[in-house]
């Protein structure tokens, strides 16, 4: 299997940036994408150039750090995926394999495809967490959490961070991920104690960084890996709301 793979090249947050082509061939329709790009690399150090940066971790869907554009889609051609989880057969020998990084004010290009997406980190500093004190595991059954509400906490709670929300959304808007982490937390009784400060200082620090106001068009949602519902967005903003009507 042969195709082209035209990836943004950059070398720093400051330099100007823009794409190169690379003619790839040797690949099979069982490689993943990252694995693809490997073997891009790999053929890079032979003939002495520089190699692509990218990023990956867990190579398994979970740690969220692949994400890129494909073809003018977050993660690629279909919907629910992330980079790594996406393979070679999803398209055509020959093909031309358009490939940039995430697109956001707040997610400044480091080089090539990496992103810094540390502003999602100083979202979660504000509140994404709950205060206990240390010790011995509390016995399971001490406090009592209906399904529906587990369930409805461990859906948002599946949020990975890769920042396809941010990147696929027309105003850069990071309400989808804010959202997610609010409602993981606030949704159960331990999250409770410090819900009010939670959702004003996350979605507070949230618009510091930067990103854009959400116009509920619903890409998030389309283009998030875990399926996590813009309903949470309805739910931060209500919980937001209250917590600055109570004061």
């Amino acid at each position: 299997m042969k195709v082209t793979f035209k990836i943004w090249r950059q070398d720093n947050v400051n330099s100007k940036g823009g794409f190169k082509s690379y003619e790839v061939d040797g690949l099979t329709e069982d490689m993943s994408f990252l694995e693809a790009l490997d073997h891009l690399n790999e053929r890079l150090v032979q003939r002495d150039e520089k190699v692509i940066a990218y990023e990956y971790d867990c190579r398994e869907g979970v740690c969220g750090q692949c994400g890129v554009f494909i073809n003018g889609r977050a993660h690629g051609p279909h919907d629910h995926m992330t980079t790594c989880q996406l393979h070679m057969r999803s398209f055509k020998d020959g093909e031309t394999v358009v490939v940039e990084p995430w697109r956001a004010t707040a997610f400044p290009v480091i080089k090539d495809l990496v992103v810094d997406r540390s502003a999602f980190d100083r979202i979660i500093e504000q509140g994404g967490y709950i205060s206990a004190k240390t010790g011995t595991a509390a016995e399971a059954n001490a406090i009592l959490v209906g399904k529906e509400v587990a369930d409805k906490a461990m859906d948002a709670a599946a949020c990975i961070g890769c920042g396809a929300c941010v990147a696929t959304c027309k105003n850069a808007s990071a309400v989808l991920f804010t959202a997610a982490k609010i409602n993981h937390l606030n949704s159960l009784p331990q999250g409770r104690q410090e819900a009010d400060k939670r959702v004003i200082e996350m979605t507070g620090q949230m618009e510091l960084e930067g990103f854009g106001s959400c116009t509920f068009t619903g890409a998030c949602e389309v283009e998030c890996p875990e399926g996590i519902s813009i309903t949470n967005i309805a739910e931060m903003n209500a919980r937001r709301a209250k917590a600055k009507w109570l004061g």
